[in-house]
C-alpha cells in the first residue's frame, strides 16, 4: 500500500520567489555584470574555478574551511536543493519511494515543491517554541520512527539557523539537540545558510552552523540572489563534506546539474565571484541593509503585537512571521478561517501581497502570515535609496505611512476582537 503524504495537499505550488530587500541594485555590482554581459563564453556546471576559489573564501571566513572540489555553483539554490534531493535519493524501496524529505514546519516556501518534483514524499517537523528553521528533536525523532513504521525511507533533512520565513535564529543548544538526532538516525543535513549575514544583532545572537557540529553529514547551501545579489540574478553555491562520501555525493550532483544544463549565466557568475570576495563596497551595503531591515522590522513587530496578534521578535532576514490566532472569532464574523482567506483580506487592506503561512507548509487552518519589510521601505528607487542612507529611516516620511497603515490595520482588528460578542 502506497503511503500517503501528509503534505502533499493538490497540486505543486512552488511559492512566492525569494525575497528581494526592495532596494536599489549596489552600483560596483551593476558595473561588474554591465562589463561582462557581452561575453560570450560559457560557465561550465558546477561553475568556474574563479567562483569556487570566491565561495571558498567566502565560508572559510566564517569558519567552514573548504576546497574547490568540494564546492559547486547552480542557477539558484532550488537547483541545488533538487540536484540534492535527486542525489540523496538512492534506490527505490519494493514501495516505488526512496530518499523521503523532512523539512520544519514552517519553512522556506520553495523547500517542499522540488522534492515532491521527483516524487519523494515530504514530512514536516514541528519546530520549538522559541524559533523556527530547526526541527524540535524529540518530534525529529518521532517523525523518523513513524514513517519509517510505515514502509518510509528517510534520508534528508534541510534546516534553516537563520530562517525564512520566522526571521528567528535557532539557538545553538536546540541545533546541537537536533544534528545529534539526525546523526543518531543516519539522515544527511541540508543547511540553507541563505541569510546568515542577515542577523540583526551579530554581537547579541549566536549563530552556529550545523556543518560545525556534523561535519561529515551537513552539506551548506546559500542562495546568493536576495542576500549578496539582487533578486533577480539567479546563483547559489554549495559546500560538500570533507571524506569519500561527501566526494561521491558532490559528483552525483555534478551529475544531475550536467543533466539539467543548470549553469550560473557568465555574467552573474563574475558578479557572484565578486561579492563573494566581500570587498568593502559589498559589505557597506550589506551591514546598511541589515540595520535598515532590522529596524523596520522592529517597528512592524511592534505594530503587530500591539494589534493583538502573536509575533517572535525578528532576529535575522527581512520578514516577520505574525500569528492571528488570539483574533480568530472577530475574523470569522468576516468570512476568515483559515490561511488562505487572511492571506486574501491583509492582501486588499495593507494593498501588497501578505502571503499566509500554508505556502511555507504550516498548517492551513492556523492564522499565520509572513509580513516582509521590503515594501514598508518606499514606493520608488528614490524612496528606498533615502531608507538605505537615512540614519532614522523610521522617520522618513514614507516610512511612518506604511508603518502607520500597517499599525492601523492590525489595531482595527484588535478592535473587532474587543467589540466582538459570541453569538447567544
Amino acid at each position: 500500500m502506497r503511503r500517503t503524504d501528509p503534505v502533499g495537499h493538490g497540486p505543486v505550488r512552488f511559492g512566492p520567489p525569494l525575497p528581494d530587500d526592495g532596494l536599489p541594485v549596489l552600483p560596483e555590482l551593476a558595473a561588474v555584470l554591465a562589463a561582462t554581459a557581452g561575453r560570450a563564453d560559457a560557465q561550465p556546471v558546477g561553475g568556474a574555478p574563479a567562483l569556487l576559489e570566491a565561495a571558498c573564501g567566502y565560508w572559510t571566513r566564517r569558519g567552514l574551511p573548504c576546497v574547490p572540489d568540494r564546492v559547486t555553483a547552480g542557477p539558484g539554490a532550488p537547483a541545488l536543493l533538487l540536484a540534492l534531493t535527486a542525489a540523496l535519493g538512492g534506490d527505490r524501496g519494493e514501495n516505488g519511494q526512496g530518499g523521503d524529505v523532512l523539512v520544519p514546519r514552517p519553512c522556506a516556501a520553495w523547500w517542499a515543491p522540488y522534492a515532491r518534483l521527483l516524487g519523494r514524499p515530504v514530512f514536516h517537523v514541528p519546530t520549538p517554541a522559541e524559533s523556527g528553521g530547526v526541527p524540535d528533536p524529540y518530534a525529529l525523532l518521532e517523525t523518523v520512527r513513524r514513517v519509517r513504521a510505515e514502509g518510509g525511507d528517510p534520508r534528508l533533512l534541510v534546516l534553516s539557523v537563520a530562517d525564512d520565513p520566522t526571521a528567528t535564529v535557532a539557538p545553538p543548544e536546540l541545533l546541537h539537540e537536533t544534528v545529534e538526532a539526525a546523526a543518531a538516525e543516519g539522515l544527511h543535513l541540508v543547511s540553507d545558510e541563505t541569510w546568515r549575514d542577515t542577523v540583526h544583532a551579530p554581537h547579541e545572537t549566536v549563530l552556529l552552523s550545523p556543518a560545525e557540529m556534523l561535519p561529515d553529514r551537513v552539506t551548506v547551501v546559500t542562495d546568493l540572489a536576495g542576500s549578496l545579489l539582487p533578486a533577480g540574478w539567479p546563483a547559489a553555491v554549495a559546500r560538500f563534506p570533507d571524506g569519500a562520501a561527501g566526494a561521491a555525493l558532490h559528483a552525483r550532483v555534478l551529475d544531475v546539474l550536467t543533466a539539467l544544463g543548470a549553469r550560473v549565466a557568465g555574467p552573474v557568475a563574475t558578479a557572484a565571484g565578486y561579492a563573494l570576495d566581500e570587498p568593502e563596497p559589498v559589505t557597506e551595503r550589506r551591514a546598511a541593509a541589515v540595520r535598515l531591515h532590522a529596524r523596520v522590522a522592529a517597528a512592524a513587530h511592534e505594530a503587530v503585537v500591539a494589534g493583538g496578534a502573536l509575533a517572535r521578535p525578528p532576529q535575522a532576514g527581512r520578514h516577520l512571521y505574525a500569528d492571528l490566532d488570539p483574533l480568530r472569532e472577530p475574523l470569522a464574523a468576516q468570512g476568515v478561517g483559515d490561511a488562505q482567506e487572511l492571506e486574501d483580506l491583509l492582501a486588499v487592506r495593507l494593498g501588497r501581497p501578505i502571503p499566509g503561512g500554508h505556502r511555507f507548509g504550516d498548517d492551513l487552518g492556523a492564522l499565520r502570515v509572513r509580513l516582509g519589510t521590503a515594501g514598508l521601505l518606499g514606493g520608488t528607487d528614490e524612496e528606498r535609496a533615502a531608507s538605505l542612507t537615512s540614519p532614522s529611516p523610521r522617520e522618513l516620511p514614507h516610512v511612518q505611512r506604511a508603518l502607520i497603515s500597517l499599525r492601523s490595520v492590525f489595531e482595527d482588528l484588535r478592535d473587532d476582537a474587543q467589540r466582538w460578542e459570541p453569538p447567544r
